[in-house]
């Protein structure tokens, strides 16, 4: 069975990764940096990883992580339509 990594060190990550954050920060991510960048976020964040660790302080550090992506998820998923409110 694989090691699990410490909750606490860093999500792996490419140099193409670095510059399609750091293109999207300038405002100029192509298409293909934006979805690098967000894919990456979600994935690095644990969003589909079971958050469950034996240690409470790892399992709250991991939990914290994954509510990040689960956020990043809910907007992606959600009606903007719906949730603004008609002028009266």
């Amino acid at each position: 069975m694989a090691k699990e990594p410490l909750p606490y060190e860093p999500p792996k990550f490419e140099p193409a990764d670095a510059s399609a954050f750091q293109a999207l920060r300038r405002g100029d991510a192509s298409e293909a940096q934006q979805k690098r960048a967000l894919e990456w976020f979600i994935t690095a964040s644990g969003t589909h990883d079971l958050d469950y660790r034996k240690d409470p302080r790892d399992h709250a550090f991991v939990s914290g992580r994954r509510f990040m992506g689960l956020q990043v998820i809910k907007m992606l998923k959600l009606n903007a339509s719906k949730l603004v409110k008609p002028k009266e």
